[in-house]
């Protein structure tokens, strides 16, 4: 079958521009496949990274029809199945772009240096302390090491990095690469500096509080390592050691938590008054409420009353339970690392 490959060309420091190829291809061929067929029958100008091609080594990210993935992974019947355009021509096409939120060097190769600094911030590996271990190995159980399981998948293909919407508003937010890397040193029982850790990821917006938990990351992760959920994970972590005068992002989580658990749903009122205003301690964080609420007054949108939902006790009775169950979960795991 034919498929035409809309490849976007760029040399560093220069204008992007779409070419296209027309290939002869089978639809079970990789798009590593077709762009190796491009650059040895075609144009051998074209630049991309590769190497193991068998999703292990994660050097062949790219955006693959507008999201990034692993030009060894998918091939050309999916991509076509998933979101098939067709050209004026009448022959499907597949578009193929650099990754995002990196400066490109050439065509589909990208700088990498922020994605690396940012990893190496969160010190992504067992204490130094933890290592010296004298006269025997450092045991774990089969539970201890199934902690270290999912996020010891990702091979750092950048693609949750290229997805990310925080990095792309925030350049001092390390990425979820980083904090999934981050909860795996979390996880281990062998580190020994959790609460160093825990404080370092909690500061500012580079660490967790910087997520705008979008899932994009998620969903273009190859090999499942859900870098949302263990940024969560660490937030958990962070919140069961920290109280409401911690910070204002603290603040946000729990009395989000408390305000859903009273109503059912938020009383905006009280929101802005106790995350913002920081239950009236806050004056300069009340006063920038003010033109907010006056605005919202004079629109007739503000509201004078908070009537609770109907299924107020039901929600909370389910959020009552699920913090039992966390709290249950925390006190054996506690039980566990003790013995």
């Amino acid at each position: 079958m034919q498929v035409l490959f809309k490849i976007t060309r760029q040399p560093e420091n220069s204008p992007a521009k779409i070419q296209t190829y027309t290939l002869d291809v089978d639809p079970a061929n990789t798009i590593l496949d077709c762009l190796n067929q491009i650059k040895w029958e075609q144009d051998g100008s074209l630049a991309f990274r590769k190497n193991c091609r068998n999703t292990i080594c994660g050097s062949c990210a790219m955006r693959i029809n507008g999201r990034s993935a692993l030009a060894c992974k998918e091939n050309v019947g999916s991509e076509l199945a998933r979101f098939q355009q067709i050209s004026d021509l009448g022959i499907p096409e597949i578009t193929i772009a650099p990754m995002g939120n990196m400066p490109v060097i050439k065509d589909l190769v990208v700088d990498m240096r922020s994605f690396w600094d940012h990893l190496e911030a969160v010190d992504p590996y067992v204490s130094t302390n933890a290592r010296q271990v004298p006269e025997r190995e450092f045991l774990q159980t089969p539970e201890e090491r199934s902690r270290l399981d999912q996020t010891g998948n990702c091979i750092l293909c950048g693609a949750c990095y290229s997805e990310c919407n925080a990095r792309e508003v925030n350049p001092d937010f390390v990425g979820p690469h980083a904090l999934a890397k981050a909860y795996r040193m979390v996880a281990d029982d062998r580190d020994d500096q959790v609460e160093e850790r825990l404080e370092k990821y909690h500061q500012g917006t580079q660490g967790v509080w910087g997520c705008t938990r979008c899932f994009y990351c998620n969903t273009v992760c190859p090999m499942d390592v859900a870098p949302l959920d263990q940024i969560s994970k660490i937030k958990q972590e962070i919140l069961d050691r920290k109280d409401n005068q911690a910070s204002r992002s603290i603040r946000h989580r729990k009395v989000l938590i408390d305000l859903v658990k009273e109503g059912g749903w938020i009383d905006e009122r009280k929101f802005g008054l106790q995350v913002v205003g920081n239950y009236f301690r806050d004056l300069k964080g009340l006063l920038s409420l003010a033109p907010l609420g006056l605005r919202m007054l004079v629109r007739g949108k503000f509201p004078l009353v908070f009537e609770p939902s109907e299924g107020a006790l039901e929600v909370r009775s389910l959020i009552n339970a699920v913090q039992a169950l966390d709290s249950q979960s925390s006190s054996s795991q506690s039980i566990k690392s003790e013995d």
